[in-house]
């Protein structure tokens, strides 16, 4: 069944819209964030951090917040129990990759979470089925979701969440966009370098536990890194970048659930597909236009 034939069915319609809708605001939250992270060089960091929903999956199960999917009540306790995992590993590895010798690099911070959440996280499943508690949900749906499943107080809480993120960037968009930049000479012009870094590793944070929920963590991943990055390629003018990134997530999470629906596919990965089609042919563009120039480097002039 194609989309445009669900929409206009009466009896489906309904079903389809909050897919859609929900679609849209993981990619108006995800996009902007995503050329953040990529200039700072923290792709690894949505990574990291949307795998400490691995172990927020296994605290919740050994509270016995897990297989009640049927209580609004525990369903939003277990979220909140993720959110909050999700939250310590985030100011876990922000912490870690503070500046000085004793502090690691981005890349070791966020594999040490990566690796101890996902053990600690299959333990705690392991421990609390042992102990006669409810299996939460598989591997499988934690990794890839299932965004055809959303209704639409999920894609409402997906808009709220959306709203936040974006009134948070607007709030703290010039000293963001300074320490993003450059973090030395924004350090030496008094930017708050610290809480910069704390602010988006929240917002990533948000991002991944309303997207993991929704389309599961490699989807969440893929949109705090993706559309950013095919963005840069294509532009090297920041409000250029900002909005090809918008217009790319917008476009490929439409796209990608019109395809799930037309091949009877998952959704979460048939727009993960999409925007690693978008970025690859990107690449090809830019290699295109000039073989041998350097990729662009992002001018914060009319930022």
């Amino acid at each position: 069944m194609t989309l445009l034939r669900a929409l206009a069915d009466p009896a489906l319609a309904g079903l389809v819209w909050p897919v859609l809708a929900a679609g849209l605001a993981i990619a108006l939250m995800g996009a902007p964030l995503s050329v953040l992270v990529v200039l700072k060089r923290l792709s690894f960091a949505g990574q990291g951090v949307s795998h400490a929903g691995f172990a927020g999956v296994g605290l919740a199960t050994a509270l016995g917040l897990a297989g009640a999917a049927e209580s609004p009540a525990h369903a939003w306790a277990r979220l909140a129990v993720v959110l909050g995992v999700c939250l310590a590993a985030t100011l876990g590895i922000a912490r870690l990759t503070r500046r000085g010798a004793a502090h690691a690099h981005a890349d070791t911070a966020i594999g040490i979470v990566l690796v101890f959440a996902m053990a600690l996280g299959a333990m705690l499943v392991h421990l609390a089925v042992r102990a006669g508690r409810p299996a939460g949900p598989g591997w499988e749906s934690i990794l890839f979701g299932s965004i055809v499943a959303v209704g639409p107080a999920d894609a409402a809480a997906a808009w709220l969440v959306a709203a936040v993120v974006l009134l948070a960037l607007a709030a703290a968009r010039r000293p963001l966009l300074f320490w993003a930049f450059d973090e030395p000479a924004a350090e030496a012009f008094g930017v708050p370098v610290a809480p910069m870094k704390y602010l988006l590793f929240v917002l990533v944070a948000l991002v991944i536990v309303a997207a993991m929920k929704l389309a599961g963590v490699v989807l969440a991943t893929a949109m705090l890194v993706l559309p950013g990055a095919a963005a840069l390629v294509l532009s090297d003018r920041f409000s250029r970048v900002l909005l090809l990134s918008l217009a790319i997530a917008a476009a490929c999470a439409v796209g990608g659930i019109a395809l799930a629906f037309e091949l009877d596919l998952p959704a979460g990965a048939c727009i993960v597909g999409a925007l690693a089609g978008v970025y690859a042919a990107a690449r090809a563009l830019a290699w295109l236009r000039a073989p041998s120039a350097r990729p662009p480097t992002i001018a914060p002039a009319d930022a």
